[in-house]
Parts: C-alpha cells; sequence; structure tokens
C-alpha cells in the first residue's frame, strides 16, 4: 500500500505543473536562499525546514496534522493563485487539485501511517529534495544546480511521452 501511495504522489506530481511546490527546482532557490546570496548551503536548506516544520505545526505539538499540513501549503497556494493569469475556473481547478495533492503527500510523507507527520519523517523528505537538487553533490545548490536539476526532469518527461 505504501508503494501504490508513493507511486500515485509521484506520478500526479510529475504529471501537473507544480504551484507553491518546494521541490520545483524553478522555486527552490527562490523559497530557501533565505540570505539572498544565490545559494544554499545545506544548513541554511535545513533552517528553513525548521522554521517552515515550526510554522506548519500551528498549535506547537510537535507534529502537523493532515488539517495543519493543509492550511500551510493552502496560503502558499493562494498567495501563488492571486499573481496568476489564469482564469477564475482554471483557479478554481487547480485549487481543488493542488488540495487533493496535498492530502496524498501527507499521505506518503506520514511513513508510520499514524495521522502524524513527525519531524523525522518531514526531515526525511527535506533530506530528498536537498539531495535531488544538489546537482553537483558538494551540499551547495545554485542556479546551475537547479537548472541542470530542471533539465534531467524534462528529460525523464521527454522519455516517458
Amino acid at each position: 500500500m505504501t508503494l501504490r501511495l508513493l507511486a500515485v504522489a509521484c506520478a500526479v506530481t510529475l504529471a501537473a505543473p507544480a504551484l507553491a511546490a518546494s521541490h520545483d527546482p524553478k522555486t527552490f532557490l527562490q523559497e530557501h536562499d533565505t540570505n539572498h546570496d544565490g545559494q544554499v548551503p545545506r544548513a541554511e536548506f535545513d533552517a528553513a525546514r525548521d522554521a517552515r516544520f515550526k510554522a506548519t505545526d500551528a498549535n506547537g505539538d510537535g507534529w502537523v496534522s493532515d488539517a495543519e499540513y493543509l492550511s500551510e501549503y493552502q496560503a502558499r497556494l493562494e498567495a501563488d493563485l492571486a499573481h496568476s493569469d489564469m482564469t477564475d475556473e482554471k483557479k478554481t481547478e487547480e485549487r481543488q487539485r493542488q488540495v487533493r495533492q496535498t492530502h496524498v503527500r501527507f499521505g506518503v510523507l506520514d511513513t508510520n501511517k499514524n495521522l502524524r507527520m513527525e519531524k523525522a519523517e518531514y526531515d526525511v523528505s527535506g533530506a530528498r529534495a536537498f539531495a535531488m537538487n544538489d546537482a553537483d553533490k558538494n551540499g551547495v545548490i545554485t542556479a546551475s544546480d537547479t537548472a541542470a536539476t530542471e533539465a534531467r526532469r524534462k528529460a525523464r518527461n521527454a522519455e516517458g511521452s
């Protein structure tokens, strides 16, 4: 069942354009380069992720519920949609699709299936995202790394077409 959820999450993520997605190479630097120097070393990435986890854990109980995860994501999604040139109808469709996808992502990240995303589970996802975007594997992500990651993604999608 876990592999099936993971496969579904990957398929949906690859098939759809990303809005407000931290793992999107195009927005990775924008979201994680907190000092705006054009690079994201692992320590800066981890600090940004820690801050996002704490902000997502709205009630401060040390874990994130599906509702908290959705609420944090919806705030970013609405900001993106506000700046989008999509029609209102397309924004509604995108909002519904993204909300469904958020529940799928939560299910995948909640590896022990206790309906609580623990910090350790969240950190696994972050480590995977950092590794995916660090194309030259030097522990610092730059625009050239994210460009290489985007090129690999496009090549994979072209092979699947």
